[in-house]
Formats: C-alpha cells, structure tokens, sequence
C-alpha cells in the first residue's frame, strides 16, 4: 500500500470490504446477480486508480481515472440496492457507502486538478 496516496490506500481497503461482502452475499443470502456486479465494479475502482497512477500520459492518467470514477458511480448504485433492498444491514451498508462517497469525492478532484493541468483540457475561458 502507497501510505502517500490515500486514494490507493482507500479504494485497495474499500475494495478489501466489497470481497467480504461479495462472499457474505453468495454463502449467507444466496445471491449471486447482485453480488457480482458489485464485485466487478467495486474491486476495478481501485485497479483503474492504481493503474492511472503508472499512466504513460496525462491523458492516460485522466481516462483511467474516469474509468474508476464510473465503476465507483455503479458501485454506489448496487450498495443503494442492496440496502433498500434488506440484503444487507442498514448500518453496514451506509458504513460502505460513506466509504464509497469518499472515494468518488477524491476522484472528481483529482480528475479536476488533473484537467488544469493538461492541455488536452482546457479550461473554460481559454480557446
């Protein structure tokens, strides 16, 4: 783990709460539709931000991290559904959820500041 990026340290732990989930869905609610989806796209958001982090380009960097900041939108989604829906405990899944929140508000400002910095870019304003 990167101590120095906390976007990395966050999405790997976060990402180490959706296998746990995945399995408690598959053995103790005998649900495998959902519990799929949710471990496609809430382990990728991680994947995709580390590998921005090693982007041979800005442009690179930046579509690999809109990449993790969908996964990480379609993650929110499943973990509403599975909380509206009672497969999980309320508490557990806002707990997720808050978690998931926090990533994707680490991601819209990376990916901004990662924008005004590229020329690909620009700015409004700017032609």
């Amino acid at each position: 783990m990167d101590s120095n990026n906390p976007l990395l340290d966050k999405s790997l732990k976060f990402a180490a709460r959706i296998v746990k989930l995945h399995q408690y869905l598959l053995k103790e609610k005998k649900e495998s539709i959902i519990s799929k989806q949710i471990i496609r796209s809430g382990t990728s958001i991680g994947a995709n931000a580390n590998e921005a982090a090693y982007g041979v380009s800005q442009a690179d960097f930046i579509a690999k991290m809109h990449i993790a900041l969908k996964e990480t939108a379609e993650t929110e989604y499943w973990l509403r559904l599975l909380i509206l829906s009672d497969y999980i405990e309320k508490e557990h899944g806002e707990s997720m959820l808050k978690d998931c929140l926090e990533i994707k508000r680490i991601l819209i400002a990376s990916l901004k500041t990662a924008k005004q910095k590229s020329d690909i870019y620009p700015t409004k304003g700017h032609t």
